[in-house]
């Protein structure tokens, strides 16, 4: 069972369905215990930073979320998801992350003719092997809508990049955790069996992270 994190800002039921179309089972939830103790998490996301993170401390979440990332179950991130690990993001001021992986969050500076947000299909690179991207080959296609990336301190967890006026990390992996900057539930076969080989991931429940 995939238990989805309700915070009021993701396109819960379309991640949902896309889990279901590939065989898994998921659950949308909000409660601090069932995220905590879940078999495998995701945490989607659309919208800023800061409300985000205002509406995971007000349901009190971000402890189970941070707890659960020291385990070995499998977490993915999805857009927003991914961002919210990081430390800091600088939309509309200053905003603390969940702090789970050191970097941060800004806002594309691009030239006049690229249009922010950065929305569609782009192709990603791969920079490091992934047990989500097995059967996903090199400069695959992958919808993405945002304004805003990630800029990881530790680049050996960046899994994709994208071109965007310039190299973007698109996905990061390191040990159960993995995040996407791109839509995978809107990414339509490559998006599919990214989701497919996370239900298939091992859960190793409470055991520590290698």
């Amino acid at each position: 069972m995939i238990t989805i994190v309700d915070y009021q800002m993701g396109n819960l039921r379309s991640v949902q369905k896309a889990v279901q179309r590939v065989g898994g089972e998921a659950k949308i939830s909000s409660d601090p215990h069932e995220i905590a103790t879940a078999d495998r998490l995701i945490l989607p996301g659309v919208g800023a930073f800061g409300d985000a993170m205002a509406e995971i401390n007000r349901r009190d979440l971000a402890t189970p979320i941070r707890d659960f990332c020291q385990t070995r179950r499998p977490f993915l991130g999805i857009c927003l998801g991914l961002q919210l690990l990081f430390e800091e993001g600088f939309e509309h001021g200053t905003h603390r992350g969940l702090g789970i992986l050191s970097g941060d969050v800004v806002r594309f500076e691009l030239p006049e003719h690229l249009k922010v947000p950065h929305m569609g299909w782009n192709t990603v690179k791969k920079q490091s092997d992934c047990e989500l991207l097995e059967d996903i080959g090199d400069s695959s296609h992958f919808y993405f809508v945002h304004s805003f990336y990630v800029r990881p301190s530790d680049p050996s967890v960046v899994a994709l990049t994208c071109d965007y006026g310039g190299d973007f990390c698109a996905m990061i992996a390191q040990g159960n955790l993995f995040a996407t900057q791109f839509h995978p539930e809107k990414s339509q076969s490559n998006g599919l069996q990214l989701l497919r080989r996370f239900t298939q991931l091992a859960s190793h429940s409470g055991a520590p992270t290698a």
